[in-house]
């Protein structure tokens, strides 16, 4: 038979082998990322030297302006596709998370106040005009000599 204090250690240490591998994906996948923005920073210097060679000035520099265009429009291309996604991530969290614990929320809510209501009306009432019956009744027996404070 285990005791949930045993149990405690194995959790901790599962838990913790998960976040340790989560944390390496993570470093993973940034590293990745690094590398290749330095490769395409690294490609993009090499054209626009390659861009520079003595020729004619004026091309060169319309080539080079349309080229940075065009590599930005392809990266706001793919930021606007990442944003997209995270946003359709976004509504499927509120629509299937979020809205079933606020309508659970919300029903929780009304069970209390039904019963709150109801141990008003059934225990508190008749509790509180006992009281007052027992001190009142306390009181005449304490006028008639019965009773001593």
């Amino acid at each position: 038979m285990t005791t949930p204090n045993s149990e405690t250690p194995v959790n901790s240490a599962t838990e913790q082998a998960v976040a340790k591998e989560a944390e390496r994906r993570q470093r993973t996948i940034i590293i990745t990322a690094v590398v290749f923005l330095v490769l395409l920073l690294a490609a993009l210097v090499a054209a626009v030297l390659f861009l520079l060679k003595p020729d004619s000035p004026t091309e060169k520099i319309r080539d080079i302006f349309i080229i940075f265009m065009a590599l930005e429009s392809l990266l706001i291309g793919a930021a606007l596709i990442i944003l997209i996604i995270q946003f359709a991530s976004l509504l499927n969290l509120l629509q299937n998370e979020i809205r079933p614990i606020l309508d659970a929320t919300n029903e929780t809510i009304h069970h209390l106040r039904g019963t709150t209501e109801f141990l008003g009306e059934n225990v508190v009432q008749p509790v509180i005009k006992l009281s007052g019956y027992l001190a009142g009744m306390q009181r005449m027996l304490e006028l008639m000599g019965v009773k001593k404070k």
